[in-house]
């Protein structure tokens, strides 16, 4: 077992510095919505209201100990996780390689297929959705390739700001003014075997942040205080994952406000539904607001898509780089890797162009296949290896992290039987 001593006292943190922490973990939760956020919470609350809302919540309270655990293990060793799985074995870091390349070519593949029925919003004539998504691909590979992507994050977190204000607008007057509900009406329960599917789609796994997470470094442990920044990372991790399920939550309620029980269809084309998404904002807000919200949900998605192609490509890169025992990762391999997961991405959108919301559906449910894995793998790295009492995983914590391991792989099961079985 590896050992990192620390003979440091923990230092209480003012209020302005608490204040600081949560900056990162508001702009990572920002970064973890994107295309799930807005189609599942509309089908959400069109089709079964108010319901799902303590499912959301119980699944990301089992999901934060694994977000956790990759912040202890770095703050504690100074190693990227991507390191971590290395030293548990080649077994492990094959499996998050391979985790990881599939993730990362079907999550591009959907969040393109959004962004270009986004696009076409702004296009005055007609264009095939493989066409516009070749096009958000190509502009996607020469940001990265060209090294401008900092600029386009800054935007996309003012982008994010922008598209939750307006949803908070949107809620105030939803409340004032709820939709009239059909008589006819007779809302669909949850606890049934048909919504299994449904449920599974919800909950959808961690966000691509949680894997992202395998490439961010504490530095040399040595020169770490580790009894300062493990509180200021427990607040940037509890803000990540907490903020963005609410916001999950505050758009889910959203639509149950507008759509349960209106007897509104949601469309299932790519740019029906991308019309048919902003229109209900400019239907609550005002006609004003139509093309911002246009505008703000398209960058909110291509940043989104540029942030799955970076990330992942990373991550596979410096995967590559241990598995070959290399002294670091050639900017040429990643690109090549960029290209790689964008290319198969295009492929993919070719067999689900008229789909959207059913691509969107198996790239979710392909999130929440593999996110059991993600976790176990975070749980055995950060209880393999004998860390500061600073940033030890608690009774409490591994006992909380073994519930949601076999809640996630209990729902895994489940869904295996009625997908396969039932």
């Amino acid at each position: 077992m590896q050992t990192v001593s620390s003979h440091q006292t923990a230092p209480s943190l003012s209020v302005m510095q608490r204040l600081r922490a949560l900056g990162p973990g508001i702009m990572m939760a920002a970064a973890a919505v994107g295309g799930s956020h807005l189609v599942a919470s509309t089908k959400a609350g069109a089709i079964y209201g108010w319901q799902l809302a303590a499912l959301i919540l119980l699944v990301n309270l089992f999901k934060y100990p694994f977000f956790r655990a990759g912040v202890q293990y770095t703050a504690g060793t100074g190693e990227t996780l991507v390191e971590g799985y290395a030293r548990l074995g080649r077994p492990y870091l094959w499996l998050f390689v391979a985790l990881s390349a599939v993730s990362g070519v079907i999550n591009t593949a959907a969040l393109t297929l959004f962004s270009a029925s986004l696009l076409s919003y702004f296009v005055p004539f007609d264009l095939s959705l493989t066409v516009l998504s070749t096009i958000i691909v190509i502009t996607c590979l020469v940001i990265l390739i060209a090294g401008h992507y900092k600029a386009l994050d800054l935007l996309a977190k003012v982008i994010m700001a922008t598209l939750t204000c307006a949803t908070l607008v949107a809620v105030t007057v939803a409340v004032g003014n709820p939709v009239a509900v059909e008589p006819s009406f007779n809302a669909p329960s949850i606890w049934s075997v048909a919504a299994i599917g449904f449920i599974v789609v919800t909950m959808v796994g961690c966000p691509p942040q949680l894997k992202f997470l395998a490439l961010r470094r504490c530095g040399s442990s040595a020169k770490r205080n580790l009894s300062q920044s493990m509180p200021k990372r427990r607040c940037l991790i509890l803000t990540s994952a907490t903020l963005a399920p609410h916001y999950w939550r505050l758009c889910s309620y959203h639509w149950v406000l507008l759509l349960h029980g209106s007897g509104v269809e949601l469309k299932q084309s790519g740019i029906g539904f991308s019309h048919q998404l902003v229109s209900l904002y400019a239907a609550t807000i005002g006609e004003w607001s139509r093309y911002l919200i246009a505008v703000v949900a398209f960058f909110c998605i291509f940043g989104s898509t540029i942030t799955v192609i970076d990330g992942y490509a990373r991550v596979v890169s410096e995967s590559q780089r241990l598995l070959r025992e290399q002294t670091e990762a050639k900017p040429a391999v990643t690109q090549g890797w960029m290209v790689l997961i964008a290319v198969l991405a295009l492929a993919i959108v070719a067999f689900w162009t008229g789909a959207l919301l059913t691509m969107l559906d198996f790239a979710m449910v392909a999130a929440f296949v593999t996110t059991p894995f993600f976790a176990l793998l975070n749980y055995i790295l950060v209880t393999k290896h004998r860390l500061p009492p600073e940033v030890t995983m608690s009774k409490a914590m591994r006992a909380l992290a073994i519930t949601g391991l076999v809640y996630l792989f209990g729902f895994l099961a489940v869904f295996v039987w009625w997908k396969w079985l039932m």
